[in-house]
């Protein structure tokens, strides 16, 4: 039986799942229901869940010919926005809620970023529902080769990165996308191709290492915006700031 509170997840990749995001989700009172597009499962034709979580995947917002379960995705996301239903799209899901409301989002476009990357937030963000109070320079994990080109008209520019801009942004009241992975810890980097990390000219032990050493600040920093989520979800604004450590 669906929770009282419940996010619909829209999984686009067998490696992509939402981690840690659902247990705290789970602990602000959301439950998650997780659709597997690159499984086949089917995704609903209408939203009637509390909120939207789109996560990442190798491929364009609009790569229906290799992921033909994204048009439904598209769908829903156009729902959500149309009804003000939270949604939060991670790296792909980011650059869908982009496409969706307008932006712009090229392939294999700038510096790719994988691994543990500082982020820079924006003085847009000082009054944020989720991005309100957070440390000025959060380290987060880059997973993607593609990236948004330009936000769509409106959007509240939230934070970037030294090699891409648009990592965070908020289109209305209620829909935020991020090019980072908030739902991935260390252990997510041990599961990446390490061939292909190395055509990059990266180490995947090395990359993990850091990923741990930044572990602590960057897990406090993430549950706090899963916390937040989760309250505007309940149609509650949590107060903003990070606990102390």
């Amino acid at each position: 039986m669906r929770s009282a509170a419940t996010a619909l997840v829209v999984q686009n990749s067998a490696l992509g799942g939402p981690g840690r995001w659902a247990d705290w989700l789970a602990d602000g009172g959301v439950g998650t229901e997780v659709v597997r597009g690159d499984a086949g499962e089917a995704l609903p034709e209408r939203l009637e869940h509390s909120a939207l979580i789109v996560l990442g995947g190798g491929y364009l917002p609009d790569d229906d010919e290799r992921a033909p379960w994204l048009a439904g995705a598209r769908t829903l996301m156009a729902q959500a926005l149309e009804r003000g239903v939270p949604v939060f799209g991670i790296c792909l899901g980011g650059q869908m809620l982009a496409h969706v409301a307008g932006g712009k989002v090229a392939g294999e476009h700038g510096e790719p970023e994988f691994g543990s990357t500082a982020l820079t937030l924006r003085p847009e963000a000082a009054h944020d529902p989720l991005f309100g109070g957070l440390p000025q320079r959060p380290m987060a994990i880059e997973h993607h080769v593609d990236a948004i080109v330009r936000l769509p008209e409106g959007a509240r520019w939230l934070a970037g990165s030294e090699r891409c801009p648009y990592q965070a942004f908020r289109v209305g009241e209620a829909a935020w996308g991020v090019q980072f992975h908030p739902e991935a810890g260390p252990d997510r980097i041990a599961q990446w191709s390490a061939d292909r990390l190395e055509r990059h000219g990266l180490d995947r032990t090395e990359l993990h290492r850091v990923a741990l050493r930044a572990e602590p600040d960057a897990a406090r920093v993430w549950r706090e915006v899963a916390l937040r989520f989760a309250a505007l979800v309940h149609g509650r604004r949590a107060p903003v700031g990070v606990p102390p450590a």
